[in-house]
């Protein structure tokens, strides 16, 4: 009888702290992007904060403030500059696409002149010369629209992401100076088996740390290259579409080409035939190769998924979880791998080691 009543209060807590866990957890549910890029600030400027407690002898305290300043100063502060020169550039480029309807006239007259047949099969289907130039001028109106509202919601929205930005500074502050503590922490609470959590948050922090360096900094590289070529051609908005360029980059497979591959066609097919050459030839030669020559150096071969499991993951966690999901995605696809090879490394241990069973006559 006593035993029982120790299992029903065992089961009665476990119970009771399974579900304080997750009215905790629904709690924090609207902070998870301040608490998910202070714990990616926390894992990538650790190397630094120890740096600076080892070697400089500070305390932990003013190493963890020096280490948040540095990272305010070489990344968010660029960071903002270059979202507040997109808005100016997206602002710019609604106004001129609303005043300049005639230019997508102009394109579609163009490339019918290049390529008539393309234009009679098109018509075939509906698509005459003035249908095409009314849908074209009103997608380009949608999307210059789209961006003006943005633009105005990211000013309306300027308190709250200023809150948020000084929220994930604070949180990064204790978690770079006690990051060691809350992992041990976690290491002697969760039930897994300490050798098994060990694994698991060395997997975590070093798949974190590769997706970053590895996506971040290469989609940065090729946004810049892709700015930098389109400026030079005095190609409108030359910034806005390397930040574009950056964006799409984070998506394997497609990336940067599906802003500089059209690019390149309109000034072929609109008579700018050098400047068309230059785009396509540099968007394979230096914007393509830039992933191939710049990621095996920032990421580990051990952290490398499959390309369609990397591409699968990335995309889902952009479908769940926004701009997050360039991190989130790979993370959880890699700690999906890892989990089911801890499993099936202790399955194989446990079969060799089982005896085997002899018949008897």
């Amino acid at each position: 009888m006593y035993n029982d009543m120790q299992r029903f209060e065992a089961r009665a807590f476990l119970c009771l702290l399974l579900g304080v866990s997750l009215l905790f957890g629904w709690l924090l549910l609207p902070f998870f992007d301040v608490l998910f890029w202070a714990v990616v600030i926390g894992v990538l400027f650790t190397p630094i904060n120890k740096i600076l407690c080892h070697r400089l002898r500070l305390g932990p305290s003013p190493a963890a403030l020096l280490t948040v300043l540095f990272c305010l100063v070489v990344i968010i502060l660029p960071l903002l500059w270059l979202i507040y020169s997109c808005v100016e550039e997206a602002t710019a480029l609604y106004a001129r696409l609303s005043q300049e309807t005639s230019t997508v006239a102009d394109m579609v007259d163009r490339l019918k002149e290049a390529f008539p047949s393309v234009q009679n099969w098109l018509a075939q289907y509906g698509y005459d010369a003035t249908r095409i130039k009314k849908e074209l001028s009103s997608l380009a109106l949608s999307a210059g629209g789209i961006l003006a509202r943005n633009t105005v919601a990211f000013g309306g929205g300027a308190a709250h992401f200023l809150t948020n930005l000084a929220l994930v500074l604070y949180l990064s502050f204790f978690l770079v100076r006690d990051g060691w503590r809350l992992r041990n922490i976690l290491v002697r609470a969760l039930p897994f088996g300490d050798h098994r959590e060990e694994r698991l948050f060395s997997k975590f922090v070093e798949v974190m740390r590769a997706t970053v360096k590895g996506s971040l900094l290469v989609a940065v590289a090729q946004g810049a290259l892709g700015g930098l070529i389109f400026w030079i051609l005095d190609i409108r908005a030359a910034m806005l579409w390397g930040v574009v360029m950056t964006v799409l980059s984070l998506i394997p497979v497609v990336g940067a080409a599906l802003v500089w591959l059209p690019t390149a066609v309109y000034l072929a097919l609109s008579g700018h035939y050098w400047q068309g050459i230059i785009l396509m030839t540099y968007g394979a030669c230096v914007i393509g190769l830039a992933d191939n020559l710049l990621r095996p150096l920032l990421v580990g071969r051990d952290t490398k998924l499959p390309d369609f499991l990397v591409l699968l993951s990335t995309l889902g966690g952009f479908a769940m979880f926004g701009m997050d999901g360039f991190v989130t995605g790979p993370i959880l696809a890699v700690l999906f791998v890892t989990v089911w090879q801890i499993f099936m490394e202790e399955r194989q241990c446990s079969t060799v080691q089982e005896p085997e069973t002899v018949s008897q006559p």
